[in-house]
């Protein structure tokens, strides 16, 4: 078994994340989507976290990523659940 080196892996391709008083590092995503029949486009931003710093985020909490202001919109856990990943609305 290879140990995982999370907080490694999050400081080497993350950004600083601010939530109140925890700080930490995360992977920012924003893909953009096509949706409505394909006649727009939508950008789904998703933030990578440790879930023990981050994982208890709620709808409406505010955080910062790289110093740019969002809003949660939900919170889930991945795989063995050591990371979550938070959806966001850019504020």
């Amino acid at each position: 078994m290879i140990p995982e080196a999370l907080d490694t892996f999050l400081e080497d391709f993350g950004s600083p994340v601010v939530w109140g008083q925890v700080t930490g590092s995360g992977i920012l995503d924003s893909p953009t989507e096509l949706v409505a029949g394909d006649r727009a486009l939508s950008v789904e931003f998703t933030l990578t976290v440790k879930t023990n710093l981050f994982g208890n985020t709620k709808y409406g909490d505010s955080l910062t990523v790289n110093g740019t202001a969002y809003t949660v919109r939900e919170t889930l856990r991945l795989d063995d659940g050591q990371l979550c990943m938070i959806f966001l609305s850019k504020t």
